[in-house]
Order: structure tokens, then C-alpha cells, then sequence
């Protein structure tokens, strides 16, 4: 063994230089050699693939939307007829009911509108969240994007982000125990109205079926900072039904607010299957019932809304406009209910514009004080507002808006609602 040592020692180089010699004249048959000719040389080009795609055969982008060509203008039958289309693979295809024209709105972007990121900025940096971004409004475009934060309008949601309910219609996150109120919040909801300088504010919150008081207490607080910090600015407040308490009710009543706003959101039949199983329509009835009762008929306007679209017939509708009659609610608001995600209830109906029309004028002429309808209408909706402010201070004798700006505002509905 000590022999053959030395041996391998010395073989070793000159294995290397052979190996060294072999890979130097090995050819690969990816790589020609200079020698080789060239096969391009020996076979015949071939010409690029053509395409099919022809520019003449495409239309323009105007004619795939009816409504947006001025040369060929829809009749109002035509225009508010549905239409459908096939989605889906080959063999498992199933049809889906395109968005009416009247519901569709721009997708809104903070760096067209300054003014819609001016006002995102504030929320964010004071930690405040909104009923607009959390329920997916599609007004949040033209409720933020004023010319001015004086003209804009936002919906200050309250009491966190998650609600304890889970109504089937309703985008806004839910948990069995959501986070611990801020106690900053009241303070930072007054300091953020009062930079914006606006003149109506409308304030909701979550449901906190995990406190006591089901937050009134921190609703009420914030109300009565805000009017500290700015008298002469109009709060209407939309709060849950603080699961029927009535006494807790009371205490949001008497917190200085000028319109106390609870949603029935459906007709009584629907109740069940629209809404969390804690609320009921006998129940939201009593909170806005109590509300009169703690204020007086004149002392406060009370606001309801109802949705539209979820199976509802005309005799349920007409009977819950009387139950509201009868409990002195004096503003009501009718809007599209529009499906936020495929985990919540499909819309059995999309309400025309011309129907809309009709319920808004059936709920004046049974003596609401006023009422919004319209497709894209919701609860807290910048006309209605207008028009509230309007009459709170006559009540108060102060001097109103101007009528022109009063007609502006109503100008300003009449467009949104989507009348076409």
C-alpha cells in the first residue's frame, strides 16, 4: 500500500491534463461550429405568424354602453330593462343579471379628488372610522369629494370598526367581542368636526351587544363634546336599538343631538331574514316611539330607512309606512339595497327610478315631514340633510340657508338618485 502512493500521486496531473483536452474539442449540438453551415442558409424563412386580431372589426368603446352614445339616446323602457350574460367555463355556464345603468357610480380616487384624500387623511390620522368605507356606500365619492371639507359629508361610525351582530346585508365586520372602546374617541370625533367646519353631521355606530349600556354612555359623550366644541352644529345621531333598552335610549335622546335616526332597514315580514335575529321591527319601532316620548313631537326629528329590493311587496311597504305614521317618525328614506359580497342576501329586485318616484310621493302625501327615494339613496344622504338643517332652524328661529342653496342641494339629490 505504501508502494502505489506515490504512484497515484504522480498519475493524478496527467489525468487532469487529458480530461482538460477532451472537454476543449467536445462539441454541443446547441452550439454550431464556424464550420458548420448555417441552416437558415439551407432552409427556406419562414414568415411571422399572422394575427387575427384587425382593428377595423373592433367598435368603439362607446358602443358597448348604451347610455354613454349620444348618437343612439334609450328610451326610458329600454333603458331601465335588465340585462343578463353568460359567465362562467364551457359546460358549467350559469347567467347573472348585469347592474343597472342607474346604479352604477364612479370608483372614487384620492388622487383625482384632493378633497377625498384630505378628508381620508384626517379620519386615519385621528384613528376615526366611517359607516361610507366600512358599509361600501357607493356615495362615498360624491359625499367626500366637495369642492371644499365645508360641502363634504362623512358618516363618523363610532365605538370601533366591529359590530356583535350579523345582519345579512350588512359588509361591516363582526365578533362575539370585539376591541375595548378609545376613551380619546369622543374628544378626537369633536376635534375632527370641528376642523372640517361643516354645519350637519351625522353620527352611527356599531351594535355592542358585549356592554352594559350597549356604548350610549360613549355615544352621548360624543355628541356633548361636539357641542361643546361647536353649539350651532346640527348632530343627527343613528343608533342601534341597545337591545330594546329603552332607558339607555334615553340617555342618547337627551345628549343634545337635533335628530335621532333608527333604521327599520325592511318591511316586518323580512325582519327575520334581513336582519340579525336580536332585532326586530316591533322593537325599532318602540326605540323611535320612546324617542318622541323623551323630546316631545316638536322637540326632535326622528329618520328611519328602509331598503328596497329584497323581496318586499307593495301591501308590506304600505304597512310599514303606517306603523311609522303611527309612532310620529317624520323622515323616511328609501334606497336599493345592493348585495356587498356573494356571502350576503342576493337582490331579488333592482327598483327603477320611476318606482322610487312613486314611494317618495306616497310617503309625503301620508305626512312625513320629507322623504328621500332613489336608487342610491342611503340613510344618511347629503339632501336630506340640507333640507333637516333647514327646517331645525326655522324651529329654532335662526335664520335658514338660503333657498337657493336649499334648491342646490335638492338638484344635487334629484341627480344622484339616478333619475335618468
Amino acid at each position: 500500500m505504501a508502494s502505489t502512493a506515490p504512484i497515484q500521486r504522480i498519475q493524478a496531473p496527467l489525468r487532469r491534463t487529458i480530461v482538460r483536452a477532451a472537454a476543449a474539442s467536445r462539441a454541443y449540438a446547441t452550439i454550431p461550429s464556424p464550420s458548420d453551415p448555417s441552416p437558415q442558409s439551407s432552409a427556406p424563412a419562414k414568415s411571422p405568424r399572422p394575427t387575427y386580431f384587425k382593428d377595423t372589426s373592433v367598435a368603439p368603446f362607446s358602443e358597448f354602453l348604451a347610455t354613454s352614445s349620444s348618437a343612439s339616446p334609450l328610451s326610458p323602457s329600454e333603458a331601465y330593462s335588465l340585462r343578463t350574460a353568460e359567465v362562467g367555463p364551457a359546460g358549467r355556464k350559469r347567467t347573472i343579471t348585469r347592474l343597472p345603468e342607474w346604479l352604477k357610480t364612479p370608483i372614487p380616487s384620492p388622487g383625482s379628488n384632493p378633497n377625498f384624500g384630505k378628508i381620508k387623511a384626517d379620519l386615519r390620522g385621528l384613528n376615526l372610522h366611517t359607516v361610507c368605507e366600512e358599509a361600501r356606500c357607493p356615495n362615498i365619492g360624491e359625499c367626500w369629494g366637495g369642492s371644499n371639507k365645508a360641502a363634504a359629508t362623512a358618516t363618523i361610525m363610532l365605538m370601533g370598526d366591529t359590530c356583535t351582530r350579523g345582519c345579512r346585508f350588512c359588509s361591516v365586520k363582526t365578533s362575539r367581542a370585539p376591541p375595548p372602546l378609545d376613551p380619546h374617541e369622543p374628544e378626537n370625533t369633536a376635534e375632527a368636526l370641528a376642523r372640517w367646519g361643516l354645519g350637519y353631521v351625522v353620527l352611527t355606530s356599531v351594535d355592542r351587544d358585549d356592554l352594559a349600556d350597549g356604548g350610549a354612555r360613549h355615544f352621548a359623550e360624543t355628541i356633548r363634546r361636539i357641542k361643546q366644541k361647536k353649539p350651532t352644529l346640527l348632530v343627527e345621531a343613528l343608533t342601534g336599538d341597545f337591545a330594546g333598552d329603552l332607558d339607555m335610549v334615553k340617555i342618547v335622546a337627551e345628549s343634545g343631538l337635533d335628530v335621532y335616526a333608527h333604521n327599520v332597514e325592511t318591511v316586518e315580514g323580512l325582519t327575520p331574514y334581513v336582519r340579525d335575529r336580536r332585532a326586530t321591527f316591533r322593537q325599532s319601532l318602540r326605540v323611535l316611539e320612546h324617542v318622541k316620548k323623551v323630546r316631545g313631537k316638536e322637540g326632535i326629528i326622528t329618520k328611519t330607512s328602509i331598503m328596497l329590493g329584497l323581496g318586499e311587496t307593495e301591501e308590506e311597504l304600505m304597512d310599514a309606512l303606517r306603523e311609522l305614521r303611527k309612532v310620529d317618525v317624520d323622515v323616511v328614506t328609501f334606497g336599493q339595497y345592493m348585495r356587498p359580497t356573494k356571502r350576503h342576501l342576493k337582490v331579488e329586485k333592482y327598483v327603477t327610478p320611476d318606482e322610487f318616484d312613486l314611494w317618495r310621493q306616497r310617503a309625503l302625501d301620508m305626512g312625513f315631514l320629507y322623504c328621500a327615494s332613489g336608487p342610491l339613496v342611503r340613510s344618511s344622504y347629503k339632501a336630506g340633510e340640507a333640507f333637516i338643517e333647514n327646517v331645525l332652524r326655522k324651529r329654532a328661529g335662526e335664520k335658514p340657508p338660503s333657498a337657493k342653496g336649499l334648491e342646490e342641494a335638492l338638484a344635487t339629490a334629484e341627480f344622484s338618485k339616478g333619475t335618468l
